[in-house]
C-alpha cells in the first residue's frame, strides 16, 4: 500500500480511531518496528546498586507474541506489572472501551492493526470453540440433568421390551388358566381377583 493510501484510509477513521492510532501505533504500518523510549546516557555512570535494579517494567510477552520490543508500547488492553513496585496496573482500555474500539475498528476494516485483545472476532471465536455452550452438560462427556421422565425413559422402554418379549408365555398361561378365573399372574404372594 503506498503512502498516499495511507493517508486516505486514515483521514476517513473514526476520531476515537485515529486518537488511539495516534498514541498506539501500529507496527504493521512500519517497515522496522518502532523502538521504546530509550533515556539519555548520563555523564555519572550508575552506581552498582543501580546498575543491578530490574527494570521498571518487563517486556513481557502478550498471547500472539507482541512485545514491547515489537509494539513499540505496552499493549494497552492487557494489564502490566510494574516489577520495581511489584504492583500491577490495569489496562488503558477497560473491556467495555475495547469492544467499542474493535466494533469501530471492524466497522472501517482495521481491525488487524489494533493490540491483542480478547475483544477480537478471532478471539472471541477461538473461546466460543473451546467453551462450547455455556449451558450446563452440554459440554464434552456432560450429562444435562433433565426431567424425572426422561431420566427413568431408557428403563421403563427396557422393561417394555422385556414384557413383550415374555407376552405369548403369558398369552398361553391365561388361556391354560380358564381365561383368568382364579389365575394368579403374580406368584409372589399378590393375589388376583375372584
Amino acid at each position: 500500500m503506498s503512502v498516499q493510501k495511507h493517508i486516505e484510509l486514515g483521514k476517513s477513521l473514526h476520531p476515537r480511531l485515529i486518537q488511539f492510532f495516534k498514541r498506539y501505533p501500529p507496527p504493521a504500518l512500519f517497515s522496522t518496528p518502532p523502538t521504546a523510549p530509550q533515556t539519555p546516557a548520563t555523564a555519572n555512570p550508575p552506581t552498582p546498586i543501580e546498575a543491578n535494579a530490574p527494570p521498571a517494567v518487563e517486556p513481557i510477552a502478550t498471547e500472539n507474541g507482541d512485545s514491547v520490543a515489537e509494539l513499540g508500547y505496552h499493549n494497552p488492553f492487557q494489564p502490566r506489572k510494574n516489577h520495581r513496585t511489584g504492583k500491577w496496573l490495569g489496562p488503558v482500555y477497560g473491556l467495555r472501551k475495547q469492544a467499542e474500539l474493535v466494533k469501530l475498528a471492524e466497522k472501517y476494516g482495521v481491525v488487524d492493526l489494533l493490540p491483542y485483545t480478547v475483544k477480537k472476532p478471532e478471539e472471541k471465536e477461538k473461546r466460543r470453540i473451546e467453551g462450547g455452550l455455556r449451558v450446563r452438560g452440554t459440554g464434552v462427556g456432560m450429562k444435562v440433568k433433565g426431567k424425572i421422565w426422561e431420566r427413568t425413559l431408557n428403563a421403563r422402554l427396557e422393561q417394555r421390551r422385556r414384557a413383550m418379549e415374555y407376552m405369548p408365555v403369558l398369552i398361553e398361561r391365561w388361556k391354560a388358566t380358564g381365561h383368568g378365573r382364579g389365575w394368579n399372574q403374580w406368584p409372589s404372594g399378590r393375589k388376583g381377583k375372584k
